[in-house]
């Protein structure tokens, strides 16, 4: 049973019978309404797995930290391919319930692509629940956080139904962009997974205590403070992100291969942070722990690996002629790629034209830059169609100075400039 104070505010939102339940100042029954909201939610999640589904029901807490590493690998995936023919851009454009609601920027109003929402919320959503988003979720913090769980969840679980329409759907070819796609997602969701361990931000996990008080002689400091658990992140990952892979096919053991690269990277890339104690600023001991790297690191990491992807094929050893391993191809003998390695199947289309089935939006209308040889150069990017010249003034305030007393006066400055986009 839930009991709401006066002052509470519940909203009924159907569409299609999701119910966002939110709070105004008021005490919150935080377990009935998580678990009420975490299998409403969950069950409307389409192409879970059912091991998925479960952790979504049986973890309602890790629901918003999966989502959040969800998120942080489409947004690297779009920075890091950003200049390129395929962008990542449908990452940003698919949603649970169909609806064209960008979420790759929690402190946008994207919510207004939403009309019914916006006014049924009376922009409560836009900016309490959207900029709640960004940061962690804890149970103790009171009610403020208490009071969006529902409502950031339902966020988190936007994004995850995107990545798993956007994977299912689109990525159906085995090319390299499908494998960044799984390797930057595993890696953000043990990133994610990781960073909410140490900050206290998630049941059944916290800092790593493996090592706690154990001296290094050789290097003269100990283990203390909090360090990340890193090994709680990848296992997470695995058990979520690899849940989704049952066919027994190719693309399963490519998806799979490419899930591990990425929590692989992430892994080697673990850093090393020190405190010294002694007096007057001597260094007499340390106290180090591990911490995680930025994930743009770990972007560019799995970018070079993109860049290098091999090609792989597989090989059936068994009667039933199952797939049973990957081998590079072209290559005598049963040679395996590295693990982290990023592998694929079969080769990248060339993404000048829209293609639902390869997730290419096509180039029309991007932006290129005419005086460059790389990939961002209109001749590449617009694949030999041509480009269009749009010529602008760029006005702004400078040369401001601070006048007594008491205001500022700036001059206008203003500059001509043109940009090209893809004909």
């Amino acid at each position: 049973m839930i009991v709401f104070s006066s002052r509470t505010v519940l909203l009924s939102v159907y569409y299609p019978q999701i119910f966002l339940i939110l709070t105004s100042g008021s005490y919150l029954a935080l377990s009935s309404v998580v678990a009420l909201g975490a299998n409403i939610i969950c069950n409307k999640i389409p192409g879970l797995a059912p091991r998925q589904r479960a952790i979504c029901q049986s973890r309602p807490d890790a629901i918003i930290v999966i989502g959040e590493g969800a998120q942080l690998g489409i947004n690297e995936c779009q920075y890091q391919f950003r200049y390129g023919r395929w962008n990542c851009s449908a990452l940003g454009e698919r949603t649970v319930f169909g609806q064209e609601l960008r979420v790759a920027d929690a402190n946008d109003d994207s919510y207004q692509a939403m009309p019914w929402l916006e006014q049924t919320l009376a922009g409560y959503l836009s900016s309490t629940v959207a900029s709640s988003f960004v940061g962690p979720y804890n149970t103790n913090k009171g009610t403020k956080d208490n009071s969006t769980f529902v409502s950031k969840a339902y966020v988190s679980a936007d994004i995850m139904a995107m990545l798993q329409a956007y994977q299912g759907d689109l990525l159906r070819e085995g090319s390299k962009e499908a494998a960044f796609t799984y390797a930057i997602t595993a890696a953000g969701v043990a990133h994610a997974v990781t960073a909410a361990c140490s900050q206290g931000n998630m049941s059944h996990c916290g800092c790593d205590r493996e090592k706690q008080g154990y001296y290094n002689q050789e290097e003269g400091w100990k283990w203390g403070g909090c360090s990340a658990d890193i090994k709680y992140g990848i296992e997470f990952s695995r058990r979520f992100v690899d849940a989704r892979e049952i066919k027994k096919n190719a693309r399963r053991l490519m998806n799979l291969h490419n899930n591990e690269a990425g929590r692989k990277v992430l892994e080697e890339r673990m850093k090393l942070e020190c405190k010294c104690h002694g007096v007057s600023g001597s260094c007499t001991t340390k106290t180090c722990w591990t911490t995680l790297p930025k994930f743009r690191e770990i972007g560019y990491l799995l970018k070079d690996k993109y860049n290098k992807a091999v090609h792989v094929e597989v090989v059936r050893a068994t009667r039933l002629r199952q797939p049973t391993f990957l081998k590079v191809k072209k290559v005598h003998g049963y040679q395996k790629p590295e693990e982290t390695d990023l592998v694929y199947i079969e080769r990248s289309p060339n993404y000048c034209e829209e293609d639902a089935k390869t997730g290419s939006v096509g180039t029309q209308g991007r932006l290129c830059n005419r005086t460059s040889a790389h990939t961002d150069g209109c001749d590449l990017m617009c694949c030999g169609r041509g480009y269009n010249t749009h010529q602008y003034t760029k006005v702004w305030q400078c040369n401001c100075k601070f006048q007594w007393c008491c205001f500022v006066k700036c001059n206008t400055c203003s500059e001509r400039t043109e940009v090209f986009t893809c004909k």
